[in-house]
This record gives C-alpha cells, sequence and structure tokens, in this order.
C-alpha cells in the first residue's frame, strides 16, 4: 500500500552513528512509545491519508 508518508526501517543505518539504536539508552521513552505504537489499530488513521 502507498501512502504519502515515509515508511520507517529500525534496521536502516545512518551516516552517524551507524544505527539509531546506539543514540537511545534501553529504558528511552521511545522504546515504550514504539511498542504502544505498534499495537494501535491504524487503519482510520491509514484510510484518511491513502491517497
Amino acid at each position: 500500500m502507498a501512502y504519502n508518508f515515509r515508511n520507517y526501517d529500525w534496521d536502516q543505518l545512518f551516516l552517524l552513528p551507524p544505527d539509531i539504536r546506539d543514540w537511545l539508552p534501553q529504558d528511552h521513552l521511545v522504546w515504550f512509545i514504539t511498542e504502544i505504537v505498534s499495537q494501535l489499530d491504524l487503519e482510520p488513521f491509514y484510510r484518511r491519508y491513502n491517497p
């Protein structure tokens, strides 16, 4: 499905640091938010933003 926003890939490498996980400690809030968002039903969101 093509949407008008970019997907993210946790395994994508960056220039510096080589991995996004190097930036954040294991107890950082972003890991909690990522876990919660991965459990959400985003179908209504996708439906609205699908071109």
